[in-house]
């Protein structure tokens, strides 16, 4: 039986072999104590490739995502973040728990928030009202589909921050994605926030881990609030190479996911008319109507289980994702099965 063809997400991939031998290779020591000298090798690159000062090497970009929101806020401060942002919606409300803020959520518009919104959601200091105190942006968006947020709008976004002399957060878990798709340098959308944490796990295909970059003040708040998390690690250079291998070969290699999305995209507009709006497919993941295909989410997720393929049951919308263990030949198998399923309509 033909290998199962997951489309639920990028953080499935498998490491290549060339991570695997690095992993074996790699020169390790007790990164808590005096430092492993593979993860400083991959922090150093992780903050070159962002255009940052420093960078800090954590289990998830969940704990980034936390370790750097700590570093940029003091308790009883207010967050602003999008409604239907990754941080708000995903991450067990650990900016409420951990951090001590208040999350106050604007809308999300597919990841493009309106820097008028956020100007008019800041709180000013005052005796009642928790003050503002961080500003959070996404790029790519999850809930957009992978959507682009455009250095220029970034601009427009830290415009207001600094107006108010405030911090802005990057949640850039997929922000390779985004840079690969305009083909600009990562930095050009890092220029715009203070600290910015990406994902080495999901379309750069390594097992584990993501980079925390900003300032040298940022990270070494950032060291103390990965401490507190239970993130400090030891011998951590055997996962820090794999990160290194997806840093060097990872990046461009990005171009071929989106390339793969964009021609599923297109065969599921033509199989069935209105699923999709093929404009809105920029990187490697887009949200198809599931009610264009005749079915309900679970169903149409057990019927392609079925032949072979895996996505998550939700409706209205389900998310289709490409990345590395994703081939042309893949997508070709996976345009077949949807042609079945057509018929059957």
């Amino acid at each position: 039986m033909a290998e199962m063809i997951d489309l639920r997400s990028d953080t499935v991939t498998k490491p290549s072999e060339e991570m695997r031998r690095a992993m074996y290779k790699a020169e390790v020591a007790d990164d808590s104590y005096d430092g492993d000298p593979t993860v400083i090798r991959l922090q150093e690159l992780a903050a070159e490739k962002t255009g940052k000062e420093s960078a800090l090497f954590v289990a998830s970009g969940t704990m980034g995502n936390l370790c750097g929101v700590l570093s940029l806020t003091t308790p009883g401060q207010e967050v602003i973040l999008g409604d239907f942002s990754h941080q708000f919606l995903w991450e067990k409300g650990g900016s409420a728990r951990v951090a001590g803020l208040v999350t106050h959520t604007i809308p999300f518009r597919d990841g493009w928030l309106d820097p008028q919104e956020v100007e008019a959601a800041i709180r000013p200091q005052t005796r009642e009202a928790a003050p503002t105190g961080l500003i959070c942006v996404e790029d790519t968006s999850n809930r957009g589909g992978g959507a682009v947020i455009p250095p220029e709008h970034l601009a427009k976004i830290s415009e207001v921050a600094k107006r108010y002399h405030l911090p802005v957060y990057m949640d850039g878990a997929r922000l390779f994605n985004a840079a690969v798709a305009m083909n600009r340098h990562a930095g050009d959308f890092t220029q715009f926030a203070d600290a910015v944490s990406f994902c080495l796990s999901k379309g750069l295909g390594a097992p584990f881990g993501s980079l925390l970059c900003g300032s040298k003040d940022v990270i070494a708040r950032s060291i103390s609030a990965r401490q507190m998390l239970g993130g400090g690690m030891r011998q951590a250079g055997i996962m820090a190479a794999a990160g290194i291998v997806a840093l060097k070969t990872g990046i461009d290699r990005l171009a071929e996911d989106h390339a793969s999305a964009q021609r599923l995209a297109q065969g599921l507009a033509e199989l069935f008319p209105g699923c999709i709006d093929q404009r809105t497919v920029e990187t490697n993941m887009f949200f198809i109507k599931v009610a264009a295909l005749g079915r309900s989410g679970p169903q149409l997720a057990e019927e392609l289980r079925r032949e072979g393929i895996l996505v998550f049951p939700t409706q209205p919308r389900m998310r289709l994702t490409t990345h590395c263990n994703v081939c042309s030949q893949d997508i070709d198998r996976a345009l077949r099965v949807f042609a079945r399923l057509r018929q059957s309509i």
